[in-house]
């Protein structure tokens, strides 16, 4: 195996590793991903479940998602792109893509950055993953004053049963003399 080939085998090894895209986290939240159009009203979150809306033009409601509208095959190929691609033919040398010439490898290398690039900018993963992270930061914004004001309101009934427990006993307890006596009866069985 030649020098070239090993460099170009060895990028294209380490390269996926890097594109790799950061998962969120998996929490006990759970979310539900919906597809808003137009001026459509996103569904509220709840409390056991959080609602990540993605809004999309009003146009786009009846198409076919995006990522099933596009082929690698040269039948859907545009025109305009056929002709860019002949006047690419006779191009050679450094940073060229071709096994013609000096350096012509270092163009593939190139090529391949920017499709994986151009494939995580338009990923719906990337974006689902910000808007959730984005959710999740608002919900623990509350969450320290929520715990306090649950806080004082459990405070609040702890005093309201300690005043009533220590006004019932200060009440004064009936005299001894006051409670009713047993009635002594002349036969006494014993």
């Amino acid at each position: 195996m030649s020098k070239p080939l090993i460099a170009i085998a060895s990028l294209a090894l380490a390269f996926p590793l890097a594109a790799q895209e950061q998962v969120p986290e998996a929490s006990d939240d759970n979310y539900n991903m919906v597809i808003v159009y137009g001026d459509d009203e996103c569904p509220q979150s709840t409390a056991d479940q959080i609602v990540v809306c993605a809004r999309k033009a009003e146009s786009e409601r009846y198409r076919i998602p995006e990522n099933l509208r596009f082929s690698d095959s040269p039948d859907n190929k545009a025109w305009a792109e056929r002709v860019e691609s002949f006047e690419m033919a006779g191009a050679f040398g450094i940073m060229s893509c071709s096994p013609t010439g000096a350096g012509g490898f270092t163009g593939c290398t190139q090529q391949m950055i920017d499709a994986a690039y151009a494939d995580k900018a338009n990923n719906a993963g990337v974006r689902f993953g910000e808007i959730i992270a984005a959710e999740r930061a608002k919900r623990l914004s509350t969450i320290d004053e929520d715990a306090a004001s649950e806080q004082e309101r459990v405070e609040m009934i702890e005093r309201d049963y300690m005043e009533r427990l220590e006004r019932e006993r200060a009440a004064e307890t009936p005299d001894a003399s006051a409670l009713p006596q047993p009635s002594s009866s002349e036969e006494d069985p014993l």
